[in-house]
């Protein structure tokens, strides 16, 4: 497959999306597409629980909008696929647990594609940028999502400056999750992804769905919808056997296993 611009490796429930399009994986409408159909599968495979996704080579994760492409006529509102640009930002349902492992610089979408993910593992020699606007475009995904998750006004400066931030930097404002040596990153992601595929599917399921329906929500509100099983997630997760399995594990000292029904 030495030709294909994204990889796939299944390694037990755990899929491995490995985005490898030299110098700087950056992304056109064809690659995402491709990552949309990857993400789609993953989302729809009731035998996979986890997904990293990570690049080649070490100095780029993702240079993100493919600017030769743009140059060529490509526009900003193509089609992109089923999944947005990268494949998995607008993916409806996606309600698996996805680790992003951050090889070496996020840059304009291909930042955005990273905080797409749940967990990020970051490379100690990551960076992050957003220089959309030196080009005279929008970063669109990250002027919704990040201010959401970092201070209004770094959001801002970085947005209007489009400045770079290193890796402890956004280590410091909760961005990242960790940092590793890269020689290791793939390692701890696997790692994570491990934990995680063992896991209740049903309660990952519930805790990504209910996030993303109640995040605008006041909190009362936000607990009514759960309370009254107004959430699908939700209400399979509380008439599932997987719950069920789960009190009686803990009041048998024993491991619980999880059907994902």
């Amino acid at each position: 497959m030495s030709d294909e611009v994204v990889h796939v490796v299944k390694k037990g429930r755990v899929l491995e999306v490995t985005l490898d399009r030299p110098k700087a994986n950056a992304i056109d409408t064809v690659t995402s597409r491709k990552m949309g159909e990857i993400f789609a599968n993953f989302r729809d495979d009731p035998e996979m629980r986890v997904a990293i996704i990570t690049a080649g080579g070490g100095k780029f994760f993702s240079a993100g909008w493919d600017l030769k492409a743009a140059a060529d006529g490509e526009a900003a509102n193509a089609d992109w696929g089923i999944g947005g640009f990268g494949g998995m930002q607008e993916l409806p349902d996606l309600n698996k647990p996805i680790i992003a492992a951050i090889n070496g610089m996020a840059v304009g979408g291909g930042f955005e594609l990273a905080i797409s993910a749940d967990i990020i593992i970051a490379a100690d020699h990551a960076s992050f940028a957003l220089p959309e606007i030196k080009v005279g475009t929008l970063a669109d995904a990250a002027t919704v999502k990040l201010a959401r998750r970092m201070p209004h006004h770094i959001v801002m400066e970085l947005l209007l400056t489009g400045r770079w931030m290193d890796v402890d930097e956004a280590h410091k404002w909760g961005l990242v999750n960790e940092i590793v040596p890269a020689a290791g990153l793939l390692a701890r992601a696997r790692e994570i992804a491990d934990l995680l595929a063992e896991g209740p599917p049903l309660v990952f399921a519930a805790i990504k769905d209910v996030m993303r329906r109640t995040s605008h929500l006041p909190v009362q509100e936000a607990m009514d919808m759960m309370n009254s099983l107004e959430i699908e997630t939700v209400k399979t997760l509380y008439q599932s056997e997987d719950m069920l399995e789960g009190t009686k594990a803990f009041a048998e000292k024993r491991k619980p296993v999880w059907k994902g029904c």
